[in-house]
């Protein structure tokens, strides 16, 4: 049986992907199992810059900034699984697959994301990965990240 983790901070989180503020999209884990899927969660807030343009007067999050955040998700999980010793590279998002928006997500909501490693392909890794709101499909996509050495 998979051994199962559980809350990560965003502190750790920090230490496992370069993103900062105003770009860091990922919270919190809630959960993962090594090598197989991670859930993850953001708190959407009226503070966030993007916000200001998109759109003033009914602020809505960009359906490129879910797919980014699925994809650090998507990160958090791969650097869990090496426990965290890929510090001499980087994941690069490379293809977006199969991308679906449902539903708008909006301050106040908290995204949980989930993505399931489905294959594995020399420095590459193909996530199916979703996002819900309230147990509601937001956003969906298969991403693929390449890794590259500093």
């Amino acid at each position: 049986m998979t051994e199962h983790k559980t809350s990560i901070g965003v502190e750790q989180i920090m230490d496992l992907l370069p993103h900062r503020y105003p770009f860091l999209l990922v919270d919190r884990v809630v959960d993962y199992a090594p090598g197989e899927w991670i859930k993850a969660i953001k708190n959407v807030t009226f503070n966030e810059p993007q916000f200001a343009g998109h759109f003033p007067d009914h602020p809505v999050m960009p359906g490129v900034m879910l797919v980014e955040a699925m994809a650090q998700a998507a990160g958090v999980l791969t650097q869990l699984s090496r426990d965290g010793l890929a510090n001499d590279a980087l994941f690069y998002l490379v293809k977006v697959d199969n991308a679906k928006f449902s539903q708008i997500v909006v301050p106040g909501d908290q995204l949980l994301f989930e993505c399931h490693i489905k294959k594995v392909i020399k420095n590459m890794t193909l996530y199916a990965c979703k996002a819900t709101v309230e147990g509601k499909l937001v956003a969906k996509a298969d991403l693929l990240c390449a890794e590259k050495r500093k």
